[in-house]
């Protein structure tokens, strides 16, 4: 078994609390992919895990263990990191091989991991060639090749894609949920971006501030944020925030009356009455044309044609921004007011302290099962 555990972790930097003690389960063959904004602490928070970060309070353990004091390379943790960290002067081979070597292992283990590796990568026309006569791909497939042969309980990925170029980071992507497939393994990475946290991970981890905002999968995080940071962090484009007043409360949710139209929404009421102040999330792909006097009049300010799907950015009556995401084909012009319909099992409902109010069991139906 390769399980992580933090319990109350905390970081300080002098007297800045970096992370606030953070709690936290990772299983055994797990992905678990920690996401959030620069400067939330999610790398520092893989650093303590490899150890190239001292703890300030908590506890970690591996596998039922303590490492708050093992040393980085007595955890059975391996790190890839973003700027792949590898020995220019040295060929791939001799880079996976450094760490091996300097442990006094075998030149017969070390040749069977380093093949091992290659097999598993795909790289084995790459072992003689130093690292500027490799792309950015290439040079990362190395860094990987390097984790795998030191053969680690637990692989750390710290933003390993953010160096590559668009359609780079979408193959590395898939490599890399393939390499986990194939290794069986337990992994932990750090990304600022939620496209690669949604297709990747088993769970997700949502910092903010040092703090954990939520932890979920995927789908549970799309479809049930905990607060309007979440729901404005998981998605692309992001989820749109109106603000409203409740006009209504109705069997089957809340009727908000917004600057720009009335909308309800399937979430349950608790603690609500008429006129109070809230705030409604639409994701702009839960968005579409509908009849004059419907749900939202939205002024169209910007329209980008993408072939397959058409982004329209416009703004509501108090001026708030909206995004709107319609098919391919939608005939939509910049300058018009479009009225946008909105299906009440497709909108959240928060308060003005951005917690989320529970969707009714309407609008949850059928969406976890896949």
């Amino acid at each position: 078994m390769a399980s992580v555990r933090l319990r109350a972790v905390a970081k300080n930097y002098g007297a800045v609390r970096a992370i606030h003690e953070v709690n936290l389960d990772v299983e055994h063959r797990e992905f678990v992919v920690l996401v959030g904004p620069s400067g939330c602490g999610k790398s520092t928070l893989l650093r303590m895990i490899a150890g190239l970060e001292t703890i300030s309070g908590g506890e970690i353990t591996l596998d039922d263990q303590v490492i708050n004091d093992v040393p980085a390379g007595g955890r059975g943790v391996a790190m890839v990191f973003q700027n792949y960290a590898l020995y220019p002067h040295m060929t791939a081979a001799q880079n996976m091989a450094f760490g091996l070597e300097n442990i006094g292992m075998a030149r017969e283990e070390i040749n069977r991991r380093i093949a091992h590796a290659a097999s598993t990568l795909k790289i084995e026309e790459l072992l003689q060639r130093r690292p500027k006569a490799m792309s950015g791909g290439q040079r990362q497939r190395i860094a990987i090749g390097r984790a795998i042969v030191r053969d680690p309980k637990v692989f750390l990925f710290d933003e390993p894609l953010s160096n590559l170029d668009a359609a780079l980071r979408v193959q590395m992507r898939i490599e890399i949920a393939k390499l986990h497939q194939r290794l069986d393994a337990t992994m932990i990475y750090v990304t600022h971006d939620q496209v690669e946290a949604m297709t990747l991970a088993d769970k997700i981890v949502v910092l903010s501030a040092g703090r954990i905002e939520q932890v979920g999968t995927p789908l549970e995080l799309y479809h049930t944020p905990r607060n309007t940071f979440v729901a404005g962090f998981i998605g692309s484009p992001k989820m749109n925030i109106i603000d409203g007043k409740v006009a209504a409360i109705t069997p089957e949710g809340v009727d908000v009356e917004t600057p720009s139209g009335r909308l309800a929404i399937a979430a349950e009421p608790a603690g609500l009455a008429i006129g109070d102040s809230v705030r409604v999330g639409i994701r702009p792909e839960h968005m579409g044309v509908g009849k004059p006097g419907d749900g939202l009049a939205v002024v169209v300010e910007v329209v980008e044609r993408l072939g397959d799907e058409t982004m329209v950015y416009g703004t509501i009556g108090d001026g708030t921004s909206v995004v709107v995401k319609l098919d391919g084909t939608a005939r939509v012009r910049t300058g018009e007011t479009i009225p946008i319909s909105v299906a009440a099992t497709d909108g959240h409902l928060f308060t003005m302290d951005g917690e989320a109010l529970r969707r009714t069991p309407a609008a949850l139906e059928g969406l976890f099962d896949v």
